[in-house]
């Protein structure tokens, strides 16, 4: 991608009120999101480097323990909310029993709060992400010890 190319997306962005934007052409990819002051920032841009051979990094494999715990996805791309509003409890902390219709958080996604149910049985192990923090869709949210 050109500079010119970027700087339309920039425009298309900004005259749509967007606050992210990811796009891939071929093995381009660029990622735009507006920062504190509501400019565009681009975030990545760079050409997937070629595949390099395996190394071996010392990282040890998850334990069964980890294999056995089940991870609450966020459904989209939001704000992330542990609570309804910002005065009261979080929905869910560590040691929380939840089953398959428990609001476990909201994702706030242009303008719309989305309740997140676990959609499992459980209790809370992990809570992967903070308040008001930015989410990608598929990141784990929770982390659940099935029941």
């Amino acid at each position: 991608m050109d500079m010119d190319e970027i700087k339309e997306l920039v425009r298309l962005m900004v005259e749509n009120e967007l606050s992210e934007l990811d796009v891939s052409d071929g093995e381009n990819k660029v990622k735009l999101k507006r920062g504190a002051g509501g400019e565009p920032v681009i975030v990545a841009a760079p050409a997937p480097a070629p595949a390099a051979a395996p190394v071996q990094t010392g990282i040890a494999a998850p334990t069964a323990a980890e294999e056995e715990l089940i991870e609450i996805k966020s459904p989209m791309v939001g704000t992330f909310y542990a609570a309804a509003d910002p005065d009261s409890e979080p929905n869910v902390s560590v040691g929380s029993g939840v089953d398959a219709d428990t609001v476990v958080c909201i994702v706030e996604a242009m303008k719309v709060m989305n309740e997140i149910k676990a959609d499992c049985t459980g209790t809370i192990t992990e809570i992967c992400v903070k308040n008001a923090q930015p989410v990608e869709y598929g990141q784990v949210l929770f982390k659940v010890k099935p029941a």
